[in-house]
């Protein structure tokens, strides 16, 4: 099954889907919870921002060689 993000609400006594998906029984999910009053766009980023901070991080380490173009204006170049 492809990775999908899906969105849902928790409705005081379980988590209901914003819209219908088919899910195979026991299958696993991650649950991200939102911080409050966010406008739905603001939230949008909020979790794109979440999700590639862990995905890139400060020890990740790419040699200059592997850059295609450079940026002159960069620092560390």
């Amino acid at each position: 099954m492809k990775l999908i993000s899906l969105s849902a609400h928790f409705d005081g006594q379980s988590i209901q889907l914003d819209e219908p998906y088919k899910l195979e029984p026991n299958i696993k999910l991650i649950i991200t919870v939102l911080p409050e009053q966010l406008p739905e766009r603001e939230a949008g980023l909020w979790l794109s921002r979440h999700q590639l901070n862990k995905a890139y991080n400060q020890n990740d380490d790419y040699p200059l060689n592997a850059i295609k173009t450079p940026n002159p204006d960069y620092a560390g170049s």
